[in-house]
């Protein structure tokens, strides 16, 4: 399968959230690489990977970062992929804020798409969208998808209605 989209995360503390995005992936079938990439510890590396990533075929990067969360933003200044910015609330963070922040208030020019703090699964989502808006497959199974959700809602909401609040289970 090809890989299409990028995830990357400042270091393996961060893997626990960011493996909700290469899960929404796996499901839809959609192709993905995963790595570290450091903005601070390793910025030569960064700068590598966001300069050739669309020359290696990526349609989009999904960046996770705690803390200062510099690496979504660094990374959107050189490379002219859509990057999806995931907070991460870390040990170092100051309730996530710091991260959501950081990524958010982006200057004009270099923008990111940011997701809620530690909402890597809709960043994995968006991405496949992004990529699902030139591939018609990948559209359909995004389609699928959301109709899997508004399913399992019915059920529940139905099952709620005639079963009742005090006899009702999850």
């Amino acid at each position: 399968m090809e890989k299409v989209i990028s995830i990357i995360m400042g270091s393996d503390s961060d893997l626990p959230v960011m493996k909700q995005a290469a899960e929404v992936l796996e499901d839809l079938g959609i192709g993905f690489e995963l790595t570290i990439i450091s903005a601070h510890r390793t910025p030569q590396r960064m700068m590598d990977f966001a300069e050739n990533a669309h020359k290696r075929g990526i349609k989009a990067i999904v960046a996770g970062a705690g803390g200062a969360a510099h690496l979504p933003g660094m990374v959107a200044a050189i490379s002219p992929l859509p990057i999806i910015g995931v907070p991460i609330k870390s040990s170092n963070s100051i309730d996530g804020w710091d991260s959501v922040l950081s990524i958010l208030q982006m200057p004009g020019g270099v923008p990111v798409a940011t997701v809620a703090l530690n909402g890597a699964k809709n960043a994995g989502i968006l991405a496949a969208q992004i990529v699902g808006s030139s591939d018609h497959a990948v559209l359909d199974r995004i389609a699928s998808y959301k109709e899997q959700l508004r399913k399992a809602v019915e059920d529940k909401y139905t099952r709620l209605e005639k079963e009742g609040y005090k006899n009702y289970k999850k």
